[in-house]
C-alpha cells in the first residue's frame, strides 16, 4: 500500500511540474489573430524589413535576454517612440486586445515574435 502511495505522490508531482511548462506554449493562431486585430503587418514582416523591423529580426535581437518578454510587453503596451525605415519617428501603437489590456495575449503574441528566429 506505501508503495501504491508513494507512486501516486511522485505522479502528482511530475504532473504539477508539467503544467508550467504546457501553459507557456505559444497559441500561435491567437497570436496572429492579435497581429492581424492590430495590423502590425502595415509596418512589420515576418522575414524583410518594411518601416519596422522585420519579426525575425526583432527576435534574433532579443535572443537569450531573459528580460526580452518584459521589454517587448512594455514596448507594446506603453506607445514609445520609434524610428522609422526613413528615419522619422512616430508613437507605436499600443496592442489593443478584446477584452482590454489582457496581458495574457499579449505575452502570448511576444512569445510568438521571439519564437521568429531562423532554425
Amino acid at each position: 500500500m506505501q508503495h501504491v502511495r508513494l507512486l501516486l505522490v511522485t505522479a502528482a508531482a511530475f504532473a504539477g511540474l508539467a503544467l508550467p511548462l504546457a501553459s507557456q506554449a505559444v497559441d500561435v493562431e491567437a497570436a496572429l489573430a492579435l497581429q492581424r486585430q492590430n495590423n502590425c503587418n502595415k509596418c512589420h514582416h515576418m522575414e524583410r524589413e518594411k518601416e519596422g523591423p522585420s519579426f525575425r529580426k526583432i527576435a534574433e535581437k532579443y535572443k537569450g535576454k531573459p528580460d526580452a518578454e518584459a521589454k517587448l510587453v512594455s514596448h507594446l503596451t506603453s506607445s514609445p517612440k520609434v524610428k522609422l525605415a526613413d528615419g522619422t519617428e512616430e508613437e507605436h501603437k499600443v496592442i489593443a486586445t478584446r477584452p482590454a489590456k489582457d496581458m495574457a495575449q499579449v505575452k502570448n503574441l511576444v512569445q510568438y515574435i521571439l519564437e521568429q528566429t531562423k532554425k
